[in-house]
């Protein structure tokens, strides 16, 4: 698009540059946002509803997670790759720069290939999984460097329902129970020495939705020197799915997805496609299937149940494999199904093996491997799509209510991170797995106390050794208890150990942080 509104917030740029400061070193890996005042006069923007094409870029300069793709096409039930030596994640060559500098003409770019007929082709040798070198550590516990804590305090039981890093690494958005979606800016002071300096992070942009939020997602080019390329998708409750403006915070574009009795319906679940040409949205016994640069009400629609076969309840949450033109898509009937990005036919329908609807789901880097997880349910499965149906092992968490527990790998696919409902953080190396794949359980390599109440969003950032974790549940009180409850019958933040934040979690190397800025309490120290 090239009309871009004003901000809601005073607004805040994404793709301009922070100001060089002498002791920044090295230069900042991605772009900041900045004060509206920089910003050209703004436009008014028309009304974006049915009828009206508003273009979508679909940016090709970004920065990129991973690299390759494979050549086979998902033809065939088996998701296996050429020239695999079985291993998992190849050796990393630490010093290797393989990140896109934003802000720096001579920059390394990785190219992210896009997996299969939809996503392009490419060699198998460059299909092999590439890490690029985080310096993640979890020999300690890691170091809390600032977070958000008074943004969440304007309203009570205004708890957090997860957080995503954008796909440049220059912010990171959150979702929270007063239906607000909030971008944060990368801390400037993590580019410097001066790690002391580190104060409590406030939004750049907030986008207001009518009711509750289902799902959100960025567009997986996003890129903050361009601003066409800085969008988020989002569903709410009895609203069409939402793109907002992720560089001014206004709203771009509509899809508005309708049943078969001509009503606006909410999707439940949404995934735009590697390359950012479709978005897929969940619904009961459906997905939809919009074309990114096309908002409007037209869409294709894929049923998941034909003749009374296929994968019954709501999609509620979705994942591309890396490498093949699959997705998966897990639903409330505690099923996953492993559908064709082709024409949406059927795969592989995943035995039934959670106790819960299904929540989240993620690929591993190679495309090997699928991880689901489901609400009340004590562990996340991996799965080898190798071998559709094979369990090779359960990572256990502690998840004792439907709320969606985020977890997330860092891009080599050697860590997965999830919270928990009270609140730990637990990391597990899945290079330690067993190999036979006897559905062993596989004991966390680290686990701490991350927030005093659940731990519901884990994140790690694209290339850096950062974890973002997000905390916070609607509490009621025991019966007989109305003393400590306010007028709606929640439980007031005076009587239970409430901890709704967003938190940076230094991962890296203790040595590398600044030694006046270790073991210093944030200004709202969380206490764990």
């Amino acid at each position: 698009m090239s009309d871009l509104g004003s901000s809601s917030e005073g607004g805040a740029l994404a793709g301009q540059e922070p100001e060089a400061t002498e002791e920044a070193e090295p230069p900042p890996p991605c772009t900041e946002h900045q004060e509206v005042e920089d910003a050209p006069p703004a436009v008014k923007q028309p009304c974006v509803g049915e009828g009206i094409q508003v273009a979508l870029a679909l940016s090709e300069s970004c920065t990129e997670t991973m690299l390759g793709v494979g050549e086979d096409q998902a033809s065939e039930l088996v998701l296996g790759l050429p020239g695999d030596s079985g291993d998992g994640v190849p050796e990393v060559r630490q010093g290797e720069e393989q990140l896109c500098q934003n802000g720096e003409e001579e920059g390394t770019m990785i190219k992210e290939g896009e997996g299969g007929a939809e996503l392009g082709d490419s060699s198998p040798e460059d299909s092999v999984c590439r890490s690029q070198y985080l310096g993640l550590d979890f020999g300690l516990k890691p170091q809390l460097l600032t977070g958000s804590w008074a943004e969440y305090t304007h309203s009570p039981e205004n708890y957090l329902k997860g957080c995503k890093w954008a796909p440049d690494g220059s912010c990171i958005l959150s979702n929270s129970a007063d239906n607000v979606l909030r971008v944060y800016n990368l801390p400037p002071e993590l580019y410097s020495s001066n790690w002391e300096e580190l104060s409590e992070m406030s939004p750049v942009l907030r986008m207001t939705e009518g009711d509750t939020i289902y799902d959100y997602c960025w567009f997986p080019k996003m890129n903050s020197l361009d601003p066409d390329a800085c969008f988020i998708a989002s569903s709410s409750r009895d609203n069409p799915v939402h793109i907002w403006d992720a560089f001014y915070g206004d709203l771009r574009a509509t899809f508005r997805p309708y049943n078969h009795l001509d009503e606006l319906t909410a999707a439940h679940s949404l995934c735009f496609s590697p390359d950012g040409s479709r978005l897929y949205c969940g619904f009961d016994k459906a997905v939809r299937v919009f074309r990114t640069d096309r908002p409007g009400r037209d869409c294709e629609e894929r049923p998941t149940v034909v003749k009374k076969q296929g994968q019954s309840g709501i999609i509620s949450c979705m994942a591309f494999s890396p490498f093949q033109a699959v997705y998966a898509c897990g639903s409330y009937s505690r099923t996953v199904g492993l559908y064709s990005c082709d024409d949406g036919s059927l795969l592989a329908l995943l035995p039934q093996r959670h106790r819960g609807g299904l929540t989240h789901l993620l690929f591993s880097p190679d495309g090997h491997h699928l991880y689901t997880g489901s609400r009340k349910d004590p562990e996340i499965l991996c799965w080898d799509l190798r071998d559709p149906g094979q369990v090779l092992f359960s990572l256990p968490r502690t998840v004792r209510t439907n709320q969606r527990i985020y977890f997330d790998l860092d891009p080599s696919g050697r860590y997965l991170l999830s919270g928990d409902t009270d609140g730990a953080m637990s990391v597990w190396d899945t290079l330690t797995a067993p190999p036979d794949g006897n559905e062993e359980v596989l004991q966390p390599l680290l686990q701490f106390q991350a927030h005093r109440d659940c731990t519901n969003g884990t994140s790690v950032h694209p290339f850096m050794p950062l974890v973002a974790s997000c905390s916070g549940q609607r509490h009621f009180p025991s019966p007989g208890d109305a003393s400590s409850s306010d007028e709606d019958g929640v439980m007031s933040s005076d009587s239970i150990g409430v901890d709704n934040a967003l938190t940076l979690w230094w991962a890296g190397p203790q040595g590398s942080t600044s030694k006046e800025g270790q073991g210093q309490p944030m200004p709202h120290d969380t206490g764990v």
